[in-house]
């Protein structure tokens, strides 16, 4: 009899729930954006919340989201379903995030979001159903005036890295330095162009700027990497000089100003091991050995050329290297210049100066050749004719 009463009970509101008729409580929708948020400026981004909360069984669903006149937009990732309990009873949740950047000031209306609903009636048919939510209006305030790029960002983490050490360089080498800029509430295009950067005695070769984005439920994370290869346009050293710009904190609602530091470029001090003193003063006088010296130097000499006959040639051979066919790196410059191939023929002459120590006249042609090689402009350097010129200094 208690399972009787129960069952007759609970058939009128499973009716209800599968009825063509939706109540507001089985079926609504609403956007908002954050109590404390302040009045934004032009760019700024704004982030809104979609939910919609729902008892129905849905088929399929379509979020028809309004225009957005006078905002850009991104949407933060896909929509999430999930289940709440409210009010002790259980619901589906539909959350949607999406980043909205006024580009205009004034008030600012986002119409209404829609969803489009396939839900079954009692007798297990599809139909049609709309919730939409209501109209929101925005307050936008005009971007202050300033000098230089208007920046509003969330967040924002700088990092400069170099390649190896800056003012340790061996000759004719080049360092790379990454620039690397995340910032929190900003598209690719909100970020400032990249800098030039400027030094009075270094070459400077910039990189193309490359630009990432992750969408993420605070909003966008964009990546910018700002790239130069830097190297000393002299025997001594040189000085790259400060980068800096400026960015609007949204949090803290202020101009937050940048600077990069300068940073001293230099070849490393090449030292070479002094021998003794050998002035004239402590030098022997030389004698001829005669009788039993002469002998004993004798035995010497044969001994040490039976050695040297023996196989101890590792002096010998890395003399040798040096000179002419016998010499790798000055055979991978001589190939890389007739076959035109100026990136390997660069890292020989490299390896050259690395080895032979530094010499003013071979660092001068390098810095000649990186002019034409790096400059799309200049014309393209004689690879035979560094080759002879390189070798014979």
């Amino acid at each position: 009899m208690k399972w009787l009463v129960l069952i007759l009970v609970a058939l009128p509101v499973q009716v209800l729930a599968q009825s063509k008729t939706v109540l507001p409580s089985e079926a609504s929708i609403e956007v908002t954006i954050a109590d404390d948020a302040p009045v934004p400026f032009t760019r700024e981004m704004v982030l809104l919340t979609i939910r919609g909360v729902y008892r129905r069984h849905i088929t399929r669903e379509e979020l028809i989201q309004p225009l957005f006149d006078g905002f850009s937009w991104a949407q933060l990732g896909p929509d999430s379903w999930s289940e709440e309990r409210i009010n002790g009873r259980k619901y589906k949740v539909l959350t949607r995030r999406m980043a909205i950047y006024p580009v205009e000031a004034g008030k600012l209306s986002i119409g209404p979001f829609v969803h489009r609903l396939t839900l079954t009636d009692e007798n297990d048919d599809w139909f049609e159903h709309e919730i939409q939510s209501d109209p929101l209006t925005i307050q936008v305030a005009k971007a202050p005036a300033t000098q230089d790029w208007w920046f509003p960002v969330r967040k924002l983490q700088i990092s400069d890295q170099w390649s190896n050490a800056p003012d340790q360089l061996a000759p004719g080498e080049g360092v790379l330095r990454v620039i690397r800029l995340e910032a929190l509430g900003a598209t690719p295009e909100m970020l400032p162009p990249m800098p030039e950067l400027t030094s009075p005695s270094a070459l400077i070769f910039a990189h193309p700027e490359k630009r990432l984005v992750e969408l993420t439920p605070e909003g966008p994370v964009t990546y910018a990497f700002w790239r130069w290869t830097i190297r000393p346009s002299n025997d001594t050293s040189g000085i790259v000089e400060p980068l800096q710009f400026s960015y609007f904190d949204t949090v803290a609602r202020e101009t937050r100003e940048v600077t990069i530091s300068p940073q001293r470029i230099a070849y490393g001090t090449v030292t070479q091991e002094e021998g003794p003193d050998r002035s004239e003063k402590d030098v022997a006088q030389a004698k001829l050995l005669g009788g039993p010296g002469a002998a004993i130097a004798s035995v010497v000499f044969l001994a040490g050329l039976v050695l040297g006959m023996s196989g101890h040639k590792v002096a010998a051979s890395r003399a040798l290297q040096r000179f002419g066919i016998f010499d790798p790196l000055v055979r991978d410059l001589q190939s890389c210049a007739k076959t035109g191939r100026a990136d390997g023929l660069r890292q020989a002459a490299s390896a050259i100066l690395h080895r032979d120590g530094p010499s003013s006249r071979r660092l001068k042609q390098m810095q000649d050749f990186d002019r034409q090689y790096f400059d799309p402009k200049a014309a393209a350097p004689d690879l035979k004719e560094f080759a002879r010129s390189f070798l014979k200094n």
